[in-house]
């Protein structure tokens, strides 16, 4: 079996979770790059049809969307909750849990709201709609489908986070417990 890689008071789901996080939007980025090389995922999807900023758009959000799915893992990671060396200013310092929660559920709220725009745009038929055939329908809802995933793993993690980080910070002052990653490190502010 394959080690996932979390901190050892992680549940075992929420690693999974977390780790799923970045494999669910894959395939929606891989389907724009695919579209800016000219691949045929649409009908009108042809070399040179998208402009150089239509292109760069398109590119970045999927890189952005990317990234932005790789920041879960800081929920089951150690710079979860302690920010890495090499940050200035914050570095070596311990994460707020009730920060890096609202900023989850935040993101979760954020995909909710892209996702409900979504299904209304596409159920009152807004905008010009891409021509495709069947199959390229087929492959788009594939590629978009595993995004809706997004939002309930991310909001499961969170939670999950939130929960372990409060429970340990509640009991582990003079408990020795020793369970939370970074005990011992200089502490910060209340909001870092």
């Amino acid at each position: 079996m394959t080690k996932i890689k979390a901190l050892p008071d992680v549940p075992r789901w929420a690693a999974l979770a977390a780790h799923a996080v970045p494999l669910v939007t894959l395939p929606s980025g891989l389907w724009r790059l695919a579209l800016v090389a000219g691949l045929p995922v649409t009908q009108d999807a042809e070399l040179g049809t998208m402009s150089f900023w239509e292109s760069s758009y398109v590119v970045s959000l999927s890189v952005v969307s990317e990234l932005l799915a790789f920041l879960t893992l800081g929920l089951v990671r150690s710079w979860g909750e302690v920010f890495p060396r090499w940050m200035p200013f914050l570095g070596g310092r311990r994460v707020n849990p009730a920060a890096a929660t609202a900023a989850a559920f935040a993101g979760v709220a954020g995909l909710c709201a892209i996702v409900a725009w979504g299904v209304y745009a596409s159920v009152a038929d807004l905008g010009p709609g891409i021509p495709a055939s069947p199959a390229q329908d087929a492959l788009l809802v594939a590629c978009y489908a595993p995004l809706l995933a997004w939002p309930v793993l991310l909001a499961a993690v969170a939670a999950s986070y939130y929960r372990r980080r409060t429970r340990a910070a509640g009991s582990g002052s003079g408990s020795g417990s020793g369970r939370q990653y970074g005990a011992g490190r200089p502490s910060a502010s209340s909001w870092v």
